[in-house]
């Protein structure tokens, strides 16, 4: 029989043990404090705030700004002190992204606002080997940290091995950062995080971890393939709270790891940061059937990048081919060879992280699939963090995304009236922009209506071109100037063609959603509206060649 003792009191030690709190008669001053968009202060303060609550929210949140200062400090320890000095003079040192440092060339630091030269000296070997013999083994993907932080080491080696530049990313604990998914963590919904590269995916699943075990109280186990999400060392990082973490020893065990931790440890909650093979997805599909909470991030931009996936589909239930007879496919108006959702998925919802200040919730993650394989829009919520909010409160706006099926009464209006459905290969010509098509919403702005694209796609590429305020979009196609579509869904539906040419409207088609062809259509489109819109003159700046690779790529078939 095994015995623990809970509590061992030392002979010499008092009976009335006396617990000091040095900051107990002391308030910091207000102005030191740096509130985070993502900080939440409980709804009862609105009204008659606690002076002792305020007092510890005060304690709290000092605290954790000095952690991070020192966590911050051990990852400066690394750089030479002339690049020390340069990061903390620069007016946005608290914002750090990451450090850059290549051999023979002046290290770079990245902020918000871009990219600042710390030293006019090359970086040398020697800075190297520094910095280096700071922070633990480099793994076989390349990348050390810091113990007990959540600084990030990324190495880029020559032929032989030898290290010959550096990436060190900050790493951050924003406590709050996912309460805008608090109600659906609350109803043990599966959450799968979809984003690209720099959103914040790994901090709002870390946060997922925290308030899981410590404001739920489950069994919380994070499966840390690279030691992002609990830090690196054998002590987890103070940020995932009462979660445990197992650590992976190879990228390629992850799927084992997975299974290990389930049948030897009895956890409610599986938390998996970057979920990116098909061995991963099936074991995640095989967790998720023994009825354990899920939460993982996957990279991409849509849940449509999923769908079309072929080693990550099965985290959305798979795609399958399937031929409907005659008068099935007579009945929904499509042709006999159909895509469908072959499975249950894995995951109950969906969030697709535009920003770090906004998420697309897709709360029934398989009707998402379905709309999406049917060629209609999902529904979806968009939840956004207000940051000019006065007390600090997180406020979220839902808003559902209509379906398309005002569009489809619409065009069947159309057919009537067209006395049939033209040909296909009549309803779309190489003509040029026309403005006398749809009237839009707003003179200042181009209207898009969008077929087979998420729109969060191309939003992607409309902010990489700044051109946020002069685009917009569209759910009704006599409202649009232009209409822009995916080839391969386009071509099943003879109706939207149909609509596009009673009203005039151009219309546009990709081969594939990528953010590089759709950011390429995006800048086509500008420069041939440039004529019809003022405003869009000064952002029609795509040369020739490229708006011709752009042209091709869209009016492909044509």
């Amino acid at each position: 029989m095994l015995s623990f003792a809970l509590v061992h009191l030392h002979p010499s030690s008092s009976p009335n043990p006396q617990f000091h709190f040095p900051l107990q008669n002391q308030i910091p001053p207000i102005q030191s404090l740096n509130f985070s968009p993502f900080t939440v202060i409980p709804t009862k303060l609105r009204s008659k705030p606690s002076f002792s609550r305020l007092l510890s929210s005060i304690s709290s949140s000092s605290l954790v700004a000095d952690d991070f200062q020192v966590e911050l400090g051990r990852l400066l320890s690394l750089l030479p002190e002339e690049m020390r000095r340069g990061v903390s003079k620069h007016p946005e040192f608290s914002n750090l992204i990451e450090v850059v440092m290549d051999l023979g060339r002046k290290p770079l630091a990245r902020f918000p606002s871009g990219d600042f030269i710390l030293s006019d000296q090359p970086i040398t070997l020697g800075d190297l080997q520094q910095a280096t013999s700071q922070v633990g083994d480099f793994a076989v993907d390349n990348r050390a940290g810091i113990s007990r932080t959540l600084h990030r080491i990324s190495a880029i080696r020559n032929r032989k091995g030898a290290i010959i530049g550096l990436t060190c990313r900050v790493g951050r604990a924003i406590s709050g950062s996912a309460n805008s998914l608090r109600d659906l963590v609350k109803d043990g919904a599966s959450l799968l995080l979809i984003g690209p590269p720099g959103v914040g995916k790994t901090t709002i699943i870390r946060d997922i971890a925290r308030m899981l075990a410590n404001d739920y109280g489950k069994r919380v186990m994070i499966v840390d393939t690279s030691n992002e999400i609990g830090g690196d060392g054998d002590i987890p990082h103070a940020g995932i709270g009462n979660a445990r973490r197992m650590q992976v020893p190879h990228n390629d065990m992850q799927h084992k790891v997975l299974i290990e931790a389930v049948e030897n440890h009895m956890p409610q909650v599986i938390v998996i940061d970057e979920i990116g093979t098909k061995l991963e997805a099936m074991a995640a599909s095989t967790i998720a059937q023994r009825g354990i909470q899920l939460v993982a991030t996957a990279h991409g931009v849509t849940i449509e990048n999923l769908v079309m996936n072929p080693a990550l589909e099965m985290l959305v239930g798979g795609v399958q081919s399937v031929t409907l007879g005659d008068e099935e496919a007579s009945r929904r108006r499509v042709q006999k060879s159909v895509l469908e959702r072959k499975g249950p998925s894995s995951f109950s919802c969906g969030v697709e992280i535009i920003s770090k200040a906004e998420l697309r919730v897709h709360p029934d993650l398989e009707a998402t699939v379905d709309a999406i394989l049917a060629g209609r829009y999902p529904k979806y919520e968009i939840r956004k963090i207000n940051p000019g909010s006065q007390d600090g409160i997180m406020e979220i706006s839902s808003i559902q995304a209509p379906l398309d099926e005002i569009n489809e009464v619409l065009i069947e209006d159309i057919i009537q009236i067209n006395e049939g459905i033209p040909d296909s290969t009549e309803l779309i010509s190489a003509t040029g922009p026309s403005m006398e098509g749809g009237s839009g919403e707003s003179e200042d702005a181009l209207c898009i209506f969008l077929y087979g694209i998420s729109e969060a796609s191309v939003m992607q590429g409309i902010k990489q071109l700044n051109i946020d305020d002069t685009i917009e979009f569209t759910d009704n196609i006599s409202e649009a100037d232009v209409l822009l579509a995916l080839q391969s869904k386009l071509k099943k539906n003879s109706r939207i063609q149909a609509a596009a040419r009673s009203h005039g409207i151009p219309i546009y088609v990709t081969k594939t959603s990528s953010s590089t062809q759709l950011t390429k259509a995006m800048q086509a489109l500008i420069s041939d509206f440039a004529d019809g819109f003022e405003f869009l003159e000064c952002e029609a700046k795509t040369n020739e060649s490229e708006k011709i690779d752009a042209l091709e790529m869209m009016m492909g078939f044509l």
